[in-house]
């Protein structure tokens, strides 16, 4: 253990590569939608590791799942089978809809997964078709995806000349860019870091038969958006839609790091055309499905809905003043995937907002984004909505 934060804050710099911008705060423990700092100091926590952690930290079936497990097996390779890695791979396919699963560590490595595939499924093509404002990665497949020039940087050239970019929620735009030579089309079904953008409704549905018309893929990342996070198990069942490959990641193993790439029928790799050394390892399924139990259990997906109205009609009464305050120039989401945009900077709301005990995250620069734990209360978002009203009046 270090004797003090600045030990931390010193040996991190001197260690660690400084890819990370960090609030000077050190985390030790959680429980709930909670956690703790070095000295003890409770904030309540609408980042949620990033939409990851679904069922709050250290929730009590998750844990002793990872503890049993870890007694058992935790790694033998893809080399052999294991039982909880196809249990999950079978409680995936019903709750996704989807037919065959490839396992791996990451959102990002389920999406270099879902292009390999899409390559290989139209027999060569190279070209996607992107959105604007997408965020899909960051290793060089999926950096090829991911709109802007802040992230691609000195990485360029990527696979720029199989990917064409067109703007979010235009369906038309998406049929305009179609050629022979286009393998897929990837969208998020709820643009994340771009500030929580959602489309217009019909406009998934209007992608899915421009796809199917085009013989086209469709590729939908529900790594952010999956598990409960928008009031639906997956934000796709919000349009009745199917896509032919679809990606998760993120609250999947409630912590422990876990990702999965999920295909139709008829759509998949054979052997040796893909792999991972870790992927779908016993402890990793183990955590995840804990957590899909939890989320059926506790009806974590319900609540998501029922908490996100309810954090929209708080923030739309004018005895609060957040929604009315000139500053704030939009409130948008669904379920607990929230973005509050303000006309600028929020950087300096997030660092108010940690010294008043909550943790909020500011994405696309100006937009706070609140994906807290599913099962935050609504006494804590109360108190969450106080401390942001009190901050930016």
């Amino acid at each position: 253990m270090f004797s003090s934060p600045e030990e931390v804050f010193e040996k991190e710099k001197r260690y660690i590569m400084q890819t990370y911008k960090r609030p000077r705060i050190v985390l030790r423990e959680g429980k709930g939608a909670t956690v703790k700092d070095f000295f003890g100091r409770e904030y309540i926590d609408c980042v949620g590791g990033i939409a990851v952690n679904a069922v709050g930290y250290c929730h009590p079936a998750v844990v002793n799942a990872i503890k049993e497990q870890a007694g058992k097996l935790m790694h033998t390779s893809n080399l052999y089978y294991t039982e909880p890695q196809v249990q999950l791979a079978e409680k995936l396919s019903g709750i996704t809809g989807m037919d065959k699963v490839f396992f791996c560590n990451s959102g990002t490595e389920s999406i270099e997964a879902a292009l390999k595939l899409a390559c290989k499924a139209t027999f060569g093509k190279r070209k996607f078709i992107a959105a604007e404002g997408s965020f899909h990665g960051r290793t060089l497949g999926s950096l090829s995806i991911t709109f802007g020039t802040k992230l691609r940087g000195v990485f360029e050239p990527l696979l720029r000349d199989g990917v064409e970019f067109v703007p979010y929620n235009n369906a038309d735009a998406i049929r305009d860019a179609i050629d022979t030579n286009t393998a897929a089309v990837i969208l998020e079904p709820i643009q994340g870091e771009t500030g929580i953008v959602v489309p217009s409704a019909g406009y998934l549905n209007e992608v899915r038969e421009i796809c199917s018309e085009k013989g086209v893929l469709l590729i939908l990342d529900e790594i952010q958006t999956g598990f409960g996070r928008t009031g639906k198990w997956f934000c796709k069942e919000h349009e009745g839609i199917e896509p032919d490959i679809m990606t998760v990641a993120k609250a999947l193993g409630a912590g422990f790091p876990i990702g999965a790439m999920l295909a139709k029928e008829g759509i998949e790799f054979e052997t040796s055309e893909h792999g991972s050394t870790f992927g779908g390892n016993p402890l990793a399924c183990a955590a995840a499905l804990a957590s899909i139990k939890v989320i059926k259990e506790e009806g974590l997906v319900e609540q998501s809905s029922e908490l996100g109205a309810y954090f929209m009609e708080k923030v739309h009464d004018e005895g609060i003043g957040l929604y009315s305050n000139p500053v704030v120039k939009e409130i948008r989401g669904k379920g607990l995937m929230i973005g509050v945009e303000l006309t600028k900077p929020c950087g300096e709301v997030v660092d108010k907002a940690i010294e008043r005990g909550i943790l909020i995250n500011c994405t696309s620069d100006t937009v706070i984004r609140l994906v807290p734990p599913l099962v935050i209360s609504k006494e804590q978002i109360d108190r969450v909505i106080s401390v942001l009203c009190e901050i930016i009046k």
